[in-house]
């Protein structure tokens, strides 16, 4: 398993939704990361435009890059049918970790309501899964879903009790949703898997869906308290490596070098003035 250290940044694969495998790496080197994540729709494409796996290793090794998170599970919860591109994700992110290495796989759950004894049964079974290959799960709350909060997935996490069980930070569902600042405080440091960073104004659109896979802002350029949440995790002992999830239509009209230089300044500059 990769080894990342907290101040080592990752590029989350939503900040690159409609760029290739190739063009997430390169955005991710012209922005100074040292990671990507990947989303089982960008390694399809890859294989599918005929790289293999080690064209695929290649690709990061030349560029000094390792995998973080696999992102994402949708059908881990019994009875939970997840859209078609995401349908068998979790078997596909094995065989992804076995090719090109991974430190996190996350899940979430697209369903309006959950019945949490079933979630956390659901995950405790990927837990245990995922721990055969030392992989750490991550859970996500979104806000318009039926774990919609810190509290939730905590409790799910808690409650499927697994050494490899912890929650995904993501700045914009916590500004959205209904978590609290007294929410986030409670998750113990070493609960947090990871950490994607961006932002968003005071006042949301109307569709919420589509402003968080569309309009997401630079972290620091947004009325989120990033800097207030990123010292609440660090001083609860969050060692997490800083990734940046923003998805943008404006970063997505820039090249891939214009986008990453972007996305590595603000990250940078939200990080020293955390500290």
């Amino acid at each position: 398993m990769n080894s990342l250290r907290p101040d080592d940044l990752v590029l989350h694969a939503g900040t690159c939704q409609h760029r290739s495998f190739i063009e997430l790496c390169d955005t991710a080197v012209a922005g100074g990361f040292q990671a990507v994540t990947i989303y089982a729709t960008q390694y399809r494409g890859a294989r599918q435009s005929g790289l293999s796996d080690t064209d695929l290793r290649q690709v990061l090794n030349d560029r000094g890059l390792v995998v973080a998170d696999l992102d994402c599970v949708l059908d881990w919860i019994p009875g939970e049918e997840a859209p078609p591109e995401f349908r068998g994700a979790e078997d596909l992110f094995y065989r992804v970790f076995d090719a090109l290495g991974g430190t996190t796989m996350n899940v979430a759950t697209m369903a309006p309501t959950v019945d949490v004894d079933a979630a956390a049964a659901g995950f405790a079974a990927v837990c245990e899964r995922a721990a055969e290959r030392g992989i750490v799960v991550t859970l996500e709350y979104l806000p318009w879903s039926g774990i919609p909060d810190a509290a939730t997935a905590l409790q799910i996490v808690e409650s499927a009790d697994c050494a490899n069980g912890t929650l995904m930070f993501d700045v914009w569902h916590t500004y959205r949703g209904p978590s609290t600042d007294a929410q986030i405080a409670a998750v113990p440091g070493e609960r947090w898997g990871a950490i994607q960073l961006n932002d968003a104004p005071a006042t949301a659109q109307p569709n919420v869906v589509h402003e968080t896979l569309n309009a997401r802002l630079l972290p620091g350029e947004g009325d989120a308290p990033v800097l207030a949440w990123l010292r609440t995790l660090r001083a609860a002992g969050c060692q997490a490596p800083v990734g940046v999830e923003v998805f943008s239509s404006e970063l997505d009209a820039l090249t891939p070098a214009e986008a990453g230089t972007r996305l590595g300044e603000a990250t940078r500059a939200v990080m020293e003035a955390s500290q």
